[in-house]
């Protein structure tokens, strides 16, 4: 962003950046504190999306430990949340068959029941109007595009987006410069991989002391079934096939309202073959006879991708810094055998905002929160992560088989007896190290869809009612534009056109003549490239406010 510009400015006591359950659930939570003690306190929140829940995309089954204790009354609120869990299956499917594992084998916190089955971005669209029934100013349509930083090194606030900023980078006649969002405190809500607090990491040397963080990408269907095929209430998740036993990841289906089905993937981002393709995987999923009839003679209705933070209890960096909080998936909280966060992503939200608020109150401003971080080690959260720190270890390094089977001794172990015979485990390489050359590695060769249960790309995409205003700088930026096709292309047979459940990225012509075509347009914002890339060329950065995905009941 250009930094001769003369920009207006708004000052807060707290900013938050990200309008999901963690950013919602703090501004919620200061505006109460500052009614139960008859002080003021000025909040806005940032959403990028046109909307509030555009952007949104998980499962979703929803733990509601936190939101009974942020608003105890949710249900007679009207929360749409009213789909108990009623039927928790679990599956390990073969190429032909499946296995139901017994409910009765599973640790006690891998149950689904006393949870609902949601639409996250309705949950969220649900908790604005909350906030701002206490006065939280929420901007949608207005990313947080840089970091504005005092003369202490301390996080002053962020500045929002320019519009009208053409491919070229000149300024259209629609110019308009971004603000500036001054605040005492500013919580940093994005969801996983999120581009300023990946800045922030590293700026401040969060993760220093801490294991990596790992990720994982989930896919989402949203499909309309016969009344005849919906089963209310059902919770299935599965893994094995199509995955190989080196590939970590499965599958989800989820029945709710009158006849809607979450159906999902999720494959884990360390995998090592560069052919992996994961929206092809999830297509070929749906093939399976324990999945397919489900499908057959419903209508696909809904579509979309996001990046996981799957790293957990050794891979949650230092949350507070001079000015500012991680909260939520940006710190990454996430359950991965439960699949669950956005109830940790709340309560991490509740706990920065009451460090926030006293910190307010006591006339501070810019400087590090430590309260947050003692909050969250004697939190739930903690100790739910704690419980469950070496299964995503256990199943990278030996694979499904024997690494689940060890996985769950050692959440039993946890669970009765309060230890691990593992300790705690490292995570090993970041995600993007773990590729094979394309040379070492087989192909894949995945089966054309068939217009029932299986599709491309780019009617997926179409669903998903993606929109970028095309005349802008691309925000997939290359460090070296030519590095795809001098070291990506040759050694793992460029995976950007894999690993991309949008298309975005494509090698046109041969040889000679080959080029790398980035088609932004089509982004879903899933981050997946800034994590996988090996050669750590790609950066996501925010397009213009507004753009990308605009989900509908995901």
């Amino acid at each position: 962003m250009a930094d001769n510009v003369q920009r207006d400015s708004i000052e807060y006591d707290v900013v938050i950046v990200g309008g999901g359950p963690a950013g919602l659930s703090a501004a919620i939570r200061l505006k109460q504190l500052a009614v139960e003690t008859g002080r003021e306190v000025s909040v806005c929140v940032l959403e990028k999306g046109s909307e509030v829940g555009a952007h949104i995309l998980s499962g979703a089954v929803v733990d509601p430990i936190a939101l009974n204790e942020l608003i105890p009354d949710w249900k007679a609120r009207g929360a749409p949340m009213d789909v108990p869990v009623t039927d928790d299956r679990f599956y390990f499917l073969t190429k032909t068959g499946s296995i139901r594992l017994p409910n009765f084998t599973m640790p006690p916190l891998m149950s689904n029941h006393g949870a609902y089955i949601v639409s996250l971005g309705n949950v969220c669209r649900w908790l604005a109007t909350q906030a701002e029934a206490l006065g939280v100013e929420i901007y949608p349509g207005f990313p947080a595009a840089d970091l504005l930083f005092g003369d202490k090194g301390e996080v002053r606030g962020v500045v929002t987006g320019d519009l009208g900023v053409a491919r070229d980078g000149h300024h259209k006649d629609s110019y308009t410069p971004g603000m500036e969002l001054l605040g005492k405190y500013t919580l940093f809500a994005e969801g996983a991989r999120g581009s300023l607090s990946k800045r922030l990491i590293a700026k401040y040397n969060l993760q220093d002391g801490r294991d990596v963080q790992k990720f994982g990408i989930g896919l989402k269907e949203l499909w309309e079934l016969p009344a005849e095929k919906h089963q209310r209430g059902l919770v299935m998740h599965t893994m094995g096939w199509p995955l190989a036993n080196e590939t970590g990841g499965g599958s989800f289906m989820y029945h709710w309202g009158e006849r809607f089905c979450s159906v999902g993937f999720v494959v884990h981002l360390n995998y090592k073959n560069p052919y992996l393709s994961p929206f092809d995987e999830f297509q070929r999923m749906k093939q399976h006879p324990r999945i397919r009839p489900f499908l057959e003679g419903g209508k696909r209705i809904g579509y979309g991708a996001r990046a996981l933070s799957e790293g957990g209890f050794q891979s949650v960096p230092k949350l507070s810094f001079p000015g500012g909080a991680l909260i939520g998936c940006s710190a990454g909280f996430m359950n991965v055998p439960r699949i669950k966060g956005s109830h940790h992503a709340m309560k991490t939200g509740m706990l920065a905002a009451e460090a926030a608020f006293a910190a307010v109150g006591e006339n501070r401003a810019g400087d590090t929160l430590i309260a947050y971080e003692k909050a969250y080690r004697g939190s739930h959260v903690y100790e739910d992560l704690k419980r469950v720190r070496n299964v995503k270890p256990l199943w990278s390094k030996l694979g499904t088989f024997p690494g689940i089977p060890l996985g769950a001794l050692d959440m039993w172990t946890n669970q009765l007896f309060g230890f691990s015979l593992f300790g705690t485990l490292a995570h090993g390489k970041p995600d993007y190290a773990t590729l094979r050359k394309s040379s070492d590695s087989t192909r894949i060769i995945y089966p054309k869809p068939d217009g029932v249960v299986s599709f491309d790309k780019l009617s997926s995409v179409f669903l998903s009612n993606t929109n970028h205003e095309e005349d802008q700088p691309v925000h997939l930026v290359l460090r070296e534009p030519a590095l795809p096709l001098r070291v990506n292309l040759p050694e793992y047979a460029e995976p950007a056109q894999r690993y991309c459940p949008a298309g975005v990225y494509e090698i046109v012509g041969d040889a000679a003549e080959a080029r790398f075509q980035i088609n932004a347009q089509n982004c879903v914002h899933c981050k997946t490239c800034d994590i996988k890339d090996p050669s750590q060329n790609i950066t996501w950065v925010t397009p213009e406010g507004g753009g990308g995905p605009n989900y509908s009941n995901m």
